[in-house]
């Protein structure tokens, strides 16, 4: 079973606001095992919205539409859907009586235009809001079934969690839809692709495999088709256990995991701590732990030695090697992440140092040279980075080096 969802406001076209209802509404449809076929955002007018209702006839069975109900002259939605049904607006009774309460209950009179939300399409089922004033519009048509809610997102949840979902769960012919994330870092998307290709090549027809490239990661989403979850499920987690035996070091966590996260995780089954070093980073490495809740049994802070006269008084790198090697070395990266183990009194570390651009490079440390250090009390690794000359880009990637360059120690330790 597929679905389409449409949702209607210049707003979004704009770019005023970020439609984050057809993400949310997604991932219910695929709970469900309704595929999401298609989303389509559109301007709130009479050609428009029925164009797309005619095309989504054609490729879904269920059509979700959000916006366009609100009580002013703008929206226009409940209007061209009466239209396109041949039906005629009508007062719906409940709806008025909650819409009256819903003013009384603040106070506040009920004009017109907020009775005048009670007006729906005679040949509709409505779905009553509990938390506002437009209803939902139920609709079925050549065998297509076609849902109006509204575009406020606290509204539209309400109505598909109480009225929508349910009503949807109970269709048949429905199926079964299985998602698993696999994360990875320290590969690339096509040296990836290269080092998995007989396996994804051989994987059944009825899983696909989408590569979700990021800053310094790539994620591999399967999505698996078909009528028994439980099947499903299993042929996804063999699947699971082949690419993990194919590229074991790249693949750090599943679904919503962190780096961060999977690396405190490894620290607490040692019963070990850390503390970060920061150069070139500033503190990112420190932020993206410290977005770990519980974060604070294992990592014990961040010295970011930006000068190098504080990483000389804080981490007691030597002014000898600052002035023979540079900042941007793996003698100077080592002893960082040597001091910052010492002076922290960790079980490890992590230290970057690096020019994240967009100038400072030279033709032997050109922008985007980075290096980076691990240590333990029984050993420190550095290796040199060429990442890009975007600023930006080169933090998030130096931090995430360094969290993976942890997590392979603790593994290999």
């Amino acid at each position: 079973m597929k679905a389409e969802i449409i949702t209607i406001g210049d707003e979004i076209l704009i770019g005023q606001i970020v439609d984050t209802n057809s993400a949310w509404m997604a991932v219910e449809l695929n709970q469900l095992g309704i595929q999401v076929a298609q989303i389509t955002t559109i301007t709130d007018t009479f050609d428009h919205l029925v164009k797309a209702l005619n095309e989504a006839k054609e490729r879904a069975n269920v059509v979700l539409i959000t916006g366009g109900l609100g009580p002013t002259k703008d929206d226009r939605t409940k209007n061209v859907l009466a239209e396109y049904f041949n039906s005629k607006l009508i007062n719906h009774q409940d709806t008025l009586d909650h819409v009256i309460k819903f003013f009384g209950r603040r106070g506040m009179a009920t004009s017109q235009v907020n009775k005048d939300q009670a007006l729906v399409p005679e040949c509709c089922q409505v779905l009553f809001n509990s938390v506002g004033t437009a209803p939902g519009m139920w609709f079925e048509k050549d065998e297509t079934i076609f849902v109006s809610m509204p575009g406020v997102p606290f509204e539209m949840k309400e109505l598909m969690k109480s009225a929508v979902l349910p009503r949807l769960a109970n269709l048949s012919g429905r199926g079964s839809i299985v998602h698993k994330t696999i994360l990875t870092t320290g590969v690339g998307e096509s040296a990836l692709a290269e080092m998995i290709e007989k396996w994804e090549d051989a994987l059944p027809e009825y899983i696909h495999l989408a590569y979700l490239p990021n800053i310094g990661s790539v994620r591999l989403r399967m999505s698996a088709f078909g009528n028994d979850e439980f099947l499903l499920h299993k042929e996804v987690d063999a699947q699971v256990e082949k690419l993990k035996a194919l590229v074991p070091d790249a693949i750090f966590g599943y679904g919503e995991e962190t780096l961060a996260g999977v690396v405190g995780e490894l620290l607490l089954n040692k019963n070990a701590s850390m503390a970060s070093a920061e150069s070139c980073t500033g503190g990112h490495i420190a932020h993206s732990i410290t977005s770990v809740p519980g974060s604070s049994v294992w990592y014990k802070g961040s010295i970011v030695a930006y000068a190098n006269e504080t990483k000389q008084n804080l981490l007691k790198v030597n002014k000898e090697s600052l002035k023979e090697f540079g900042a941007v070395s793996e003698q100077v990266v080592r002893q960082m992440a040597e001091g910052v183990l010492k002076v922290m009194n960790v079980d490890y570390s992590v230290a970057t140092s690096g020019i994240a651009g967009p100038d400072g490079g030279t033709e032997d440390k050109p922008v985007g040279t980075v290096w980076v250090a691990v240590s333990s009390k029984s050993t420190t690794i550095a290796k040199r980075y060429n990442f890009s000359n975007l600023r930006e880009r080169n933090i998030v990637r130096s931090s995430q080096t360094a969290l993976n360059m942890l997590r392979l120690l603790l593994l290999n330790e």
